[in-house]
């Protein structure tokens, strides 16, 4: 059960939690189960089924109705029942593959303790598609284990249309549905048992595809299809001069992280995550722009500090204030380029890099579903801000986590704000694991936003949770 004052709920509950609580009241059960990898042998197989059932508030967006020239506000809330998880995978060694919904983790951040990741976090509900891969680094032949290698491919479908509609206020942009998702990442990483260990490499996404319908001061412009056929759905993961690779909106971060062991055990770790839009951000022309962090990990599990992060987020370059190219205005007199005004998670035909209006990266940009007048595109975008969290153990049964956020925007180069922003936001959790029953958990949480980009929301949760296994079959397979 979750409570508290305001149009959504505080950022420290809804952010990074797979889009599981976004409204300020709710109650909820939930239910999963599901079988694991068996790591010990050659083939092996997971699968899995979690459903969620909810009573929630419900939060009031702006609507325009054409029909009498006036706006109104409708109440939106989540479906009362929802699949957050129904998957099925099969493993040979390291290589996967696996359909369905599922949550996955961060390529390499720490999810429990991060900002979130830029290109693919857990910010958001899972996506039904197809993932295949490599389950963990690998070596590389012939370097001897100096260079390991590994990798993913993910295709998706959103099933938010719905929820688009439900929420788009029929006045201005766009609305775009019916479109796919392709998530790619290849990291290298150099031998881990040594105590330095780097780990470097590239994700990409994108969207591509769409129905898109454009209005103008609440009437209907015109409506523009692009459907897209198999072979451009394999254009999407490597760039050619296809029209598969070209068309949509391409996303991404160069990421490395350096590991330092100490002799006790403990961890260092200094990374940063470089994001790019499109061509000028990868040819790093977006000045510092990034999410740099420092994290520490205890040799203890059960230390009173068992981890803790630190970031700063940058993401006020975007490759300048300006774009311009010629050879999207043919017969234009001005030949020089300015491939500027990045504009992350936004794009001319689409309605933000968002699932359920949450941000399918990091959620230090706030995502759609903040937008209560009914606009479908990221709002805040040139961010500035940090990040520090820290978890541990108070007492055997006792485990932390705080977390505290700030950050400042000025809009988006193309919709500037006509003033700065900025947001104050902090987490207080705590679980006691309740000893005489292995399993149960009873858990706290408290959090608050102050400011005048989120607003100021007040909330706080409590669950009980159990997490147990059965045996089945005649050998007592777990």
């Amino acid at each position: 059960m979750n409570a508290g004052k305001g149009d959504l709920a505080p950022y420290g509950i809804m952010s990074n939690r797979y889009g599981i609580i976004t409204q300020p009241s709710a109650t909820m059960l939930r239910g999963a189960v599901k079988h694991e990898w068996d790591e010990s042998t050659k083939w092996s197989w997971c699968v899995g089924a979690d459903l969620i059932m909810q009573a929630s508030s419900a939060t009031d967006y702006e609507r325009y109705i054409e029909s009498s020239e006036t706006w109104i506000e409708h109440g939106v809330r989540p479906s009362a029942v929802h699949l957050q998880q129904l998957y099925a995978g099969i493993r040979y060694r390291s290589v996967f593959a696996i359909a369905g919904l599922k949550e996955y983790k961060s390529a390499m951040l720490n999810d429990s303790l991060s900002s979130g990741d830029f290109t693919r976090g857990i910010n958001s509900r899972p996506m039904p598609g197809l993932a295949f891969g490599l389950s963990r680094f690998v070596d590389i032949p012939f370097t001897r284990g100096a260079l390991q290698i590994s990798g993913e491919i993910f295709y998706g479908r959103p099933c938010d249309d719905n929820w688009i509609k439900s929420h788009y206020n029929y006045y201005n942009s766009l609305i775009n549905t019916n479109w796919w998702y392709n998530y790619k990442r290849l990291y290298f990483r150099t031998n881990p048992s040594q105590p330095l260990s780097v780990t470097f490499g590239m994700q990409a996404a994108c969207q591509l595809g769409y129905n898109l319908k454009r209005y103008f001061s609440g009437k209907f412009g015109y409506a523009s299809y692009d459907h897209i056929n198999f072979w451009e759905a394999i254009e999407m993961l490597l760039p050619s001069t296809g029209e598969g690779y070209w068309r949509g909106n391409h996303l991404g971060s160069w990421d490395m992280m350096a590991r330092w062991r100490m002799p006790q055990g403990a961890e260092l770790k200094a990374y940063f995550q470089w994001p790019w839009e499109d061509g000028s951000g990868i040819g790093r022309r977006n000045g510092w722009d990034g999410i740099w962090g420092v994290e520490y990990k205890s040799n203890d599990p059960k230390a009173i500090i068992s981890g803790a992060v630190i970031e700063y987020i940058d993401l006020t370059n975007q490759s300048g204030p300006m774009h311009w190219a010629p050879s999207d205005f043919p017969g234009t007199t001005l030949p020089n380029e300015a491939t500027g005004s990045d504009s992350y998670y936004n794009n001319s035909n689409y309605n933000g890099y968002t699932y359920y209006g949450m941000t399918l990266g990091t959620p230090f940009i706030p995502g759609t579903i903040y937008n209560l007048d009914g606009y479908l595109r990221i709002v805040d975008n040139r961010i500035r801000g940090f990040h520090a969290a820290a978890k541990g153990w108070a007492t055997l049964d006792l485990e932390y986590r705080a977390m505290v956020s700030y950050r400042q925007s000025w809009g988006d180069y193309y919709t500037p704000r006509t003033h700065k922003v900025h947001d104050l936001s902090w987490t207080l959790e705590a679980g006691w694991h309740v000893a005489k029953v292995p399993g149960l958990k009873v858990s706290a949480i408290a959090a608050m936003d102050c400011g005048d980009m989120l607003g100021n929301n007040l909330g706080g949760a409590v669950s009980i949770s159990y997490t147990g296994s059965f045996n089945i079959g005649a050998h007592g397979k777990k």
